[in-house]
């Protein structure tokens, strides 16, 4: 190459010159040779980088000499790349390997893993360095990581009930559609061996269990009475329908496939099931076979008297109530006169006539023709709804029964008897809504009854309120003063005692003296001259408190302010949690952060009503033992109520229906879903809203928001 450098290699003293280029030729032709991208270099420099490793990194030699060795690396892994080429330098042996990304010459990002050992050429120290790029392994292993990532949730993500075990029959997926149907959550089946417990009351192998086994051909059979059946669609899977009894109301019918899972070695690691409900259709089987089962009796009573005379078939024919015709070849062989009425027929015989003029499009008469030829072909009939067409363009609904003039000789005919139901599916229509009308109607009564039911009972607590108010200020006012007179009375009597008392004894009769000792000493008078005057500021204390008890349950009530007025919703607050102190006080600590509120135009005592709803419920939503938190502040015309607790909080399904009349999550007996109801019913009523946040774990917070000046609502 015609380059000198310095190296100072192990052994060396730095300064001293070296041989810049140290390799010879058959070295450098035996690297070249090789396939495996490598290079060369010594402490500061790259001594030689085969074909293998330029096209690699995208340089050519000359560039690479250029550089140090640890030049081609990326940013972030330069100064790694650069202690372990030091390392190689100064250790004996082949290091393990590690991943460095290189920057190309191209710009492009690539991933290799490198590998370096010390060798010694002449007297200089240098490392081999070969890589391995590993970008391509890389990307397969990320696209193979993301389409499983893709395979899970279109497995999760699946209408159909799906779950997986593997070899050892633990369930390895469960997805929500499975958990709907069976009723047992993910995360309860998830790594079980007991599959069969979501759908059986005792133990036996369901079908994925015998696909694993590979016992579905011999003992499915027996398990499911010889309706398990080989899958049309996939090779080695299985098929059955069978009822399960304990699934919903009455049971379900479910079908349900199997399918193996196998490994690149064709070994079956695992097995997939799904379910699908096919309870409608067995029902509607059942019905379609009831149906079958009248129009055959109805067409063999028919056929009787077809075959009993040809005038009377004649007869029936002519004055028949509903249209019949005959039918091959998808042309009209007879037809009777009302079928001539029905369809507009005028000077059209019908004798003849097209059967595709009596459908609107092409589309209905094929569709008719797919519903009667499996049916039909096989000597059974047919029972059908569906519009058709008159000549004369109008439409018409009609039912169809259909059957062969000869079952051993399918192409010999068919009758139709058509009745026009136009009229009747006009008027089963308007049933239909008229009933949704009615169910509507019963539901808004139901509500309104509801609230009225709730008026009257605070109407009725109120006057209860009221009058238990006038009944207890009597007793208390002449208690009140009778221990004003007692107090006025006690006090001379002491006054008359202390005198007594500071008087030399010379100037009393010792008579007295001996009383007042002899009473000093039963009841010791001191003691009652400083007690007295405590239990007297207690009573009057309790009597102030027994007043404020029956003030707040008059406020509470409201009975004298029944209608719209101005009130005080933080007065309107304090009132009602003293009326439910008993609900709340064992549950939990009440914190008040009451802002300044303007005069609220509200019916008191419904807003009275909210509150207590609210309080008692985050009361009983606290298990031990917690905290309410009461605030209130004004903002923008609007007044805000928050009734915050440290409960079990709700989840959003919850959420979503807590206002709907009737829902509650209390058991059976505690509560009746009306509270939540009404209060929104209420606030509704003062042009107002309800506001919940809440979480598992985390407590509620309901806002309730009332306008200062709200209109009357209706």
């Amino acid at each position: 190459m015609g380059q000198r450098w310095l190296l100072h290699p192990r052994g060396s003293r730095r300064g001293q010159a070296v041989n810049a280029d140290p390799l010879s030729g058959d070295f450098r032709l035996a690297l070249q040779a090789v396939t495996t991208p490598t290079l060369v270099h010594g402490v500061d420099q790259i001594l030689l980088a085969n074909a293998a490793m330029q096209r690699l990194l995208g340089y050519a030699e000359d560039e690479l000499r250029q550089m140090p060795p640890h030049g081609w690396a990326a940013a972030e892994h330069a100064e790694e790349l650069r202690r372990y080429g030091e390392r190689c330098l100064s250790e004996d042996g082949e290091l393990p390997a590690i991943e460095i990304a290189a920057s190309t010459g191209s710009g492009a990002r690539r991933v290799l893993e490198v590998k370096g050992q010390r060798v010694v050429l002449g007297d200089q120290a240098c490392v081999v360095l070969s890589g391995q790029d590993l970008s391509d392994i890389r990307h397969v292993q990320n696209s193979l990581l993301d389409m499983g990532r893709v395979l899970t949730q279109i497995l999760e993500n699946s209408p159909v009930a799906t779950f997986v075990i593997d070899k050892a029959h633990r369930v390895t997926h469960w997805n929500s559609a499975c958990a709907q149907t069976t009723g047992r959550e993910a995360a309860y089946m998830l790594g079980r061996e007991d599959a069969w417990c979501a759908f059986y009351p005792r133990a036996r192998p369901l079908l994925a269990d015998l696909i694993v086994d590979g016992l579905a051909k011999q003992e499915g059979e027996h398990l499911y009475g010889g309706r398990c059946d080989p899958s049309p669609h996939i090779a080695n899977a299985y098929e059955v329908e069978s009822f399960f009894p304990d699934f919903g109301e009455g049971g379900r019918w479910l079908f349900f496939t199997a399918a193996p899972i196998i490994d690149l070695q064709g070994q079956i690691i695992g097995a997939i099931e799904t379910l699908q409900d096919v309870t409608r259709r067995r029902q509607a089987e059942d019905e379609l076979r009831r149906h079958r089962s009248e129009l055959e009796n109805m067409i063999a009573d028919r056929t009787a008297e077809l075959l009993s005379t040809h005038h009377e078939l004649e007869a029936f024919l002519e004055n028949a109530s509903v249209g019949i015709i005959a039918t091959a070849n998808n042309r009209v062989q007879r037809g009777n006169k009302k079928f001539a009425e029905m369809f507009e027929l005028g000077d059209v015989p019908a004798h003849g006539l097209e059967t595709r003029r009596l459908f609107k499009s092409d589309e209905d008469f094929m569709a008719l023709g797919r519903i009667a030829y499996p049916v039909l072909s096989q000597g059974d009939s047919l029972l059908h709804e569906m519009e058709v067409c008159t000549l004369a363009g109008h439409r018409l609904w009609v039912q169809i029964i259909a059957y062969v003039a000869s079952p051993s000789e399918p192409t010999a005919g068919t009758w139709w008897l058509l009745q026009d139901r136009t009229e009747v599916r006009r008027v089963q229509r308007e049933l239909e809504l008229n009933y949704e009308r009615i169910k509507q109607t019963n539901s808004r009564l139901e509500e309104a009854q509801n609230q009225l039911l709730q008026s009257e009972k605070m109407a009725s607590i109120g006057q209860l309120a009221a009058g238990v108010a006038h009944e207890i200020n009597n007793p208390i006012g002449f208690v009140s003063s009778n221990l004003g007179s007692l107090r006025g009375y006690i006090e001379p009597v002491f006054g008359l005692l202390a005198l007594l008392t500071r008087l030399p004894a010379a100037t009393l009769p010792a008579e007295l003296i001996a009383e007042v000792k002899r009473v000093d000493d039963a009841v010791d008078l001191d003691f009652i001259q400083q007690d007295l005057p405590q239990l007297l500021n207690e009573s009057e204390d309790g009597l102030l408190r027994v007043k404020k008890i029956v003030q707040d349950l008059k406020d509470f009530s409201r009975v004298d302010h029944a209608d719209w007025q101005d009130a005080d919703l933080n007065a309107g607050l304090d009132s009602t949690l003293n009326v439910v102190m008993n609900e709340v006080k064992y549950k939990a600590e009440v914190r008040k952060n009451y802002g300044a509120l303007p005069p609220v135009h509200c019916i008191a005592a419904q807003l009275n009503q909210v509150f207590m709803n609210l309080i008692v419920n985050a009361a009983h939503a606290i298990p031990e033992r917690g905290t309410i938190t009461l605030a209130s502040r004004a903002e923008n015309g609007w007044v805000c109520i928050e009734v915050a607790d440290t409960g079990t909080g709700m989840t959003e399904e919850v959420k979503r229906r807590i206002f709907e009349p009737f829902f509650t999550t209390k058991p059976v007996g505690k509560g009746t879903g009306l509270g939540l109801s009404l209060s929104f019913s209420i606030v509704q009523k003062h042009r107002g809203r309800i506001e919940v946040d809440s979480q598992p774990g985390a407590g509620t917070r309901f806002r309730v928001w009332i306008p200062v000046r709200a209109t009357q609502a209706g």
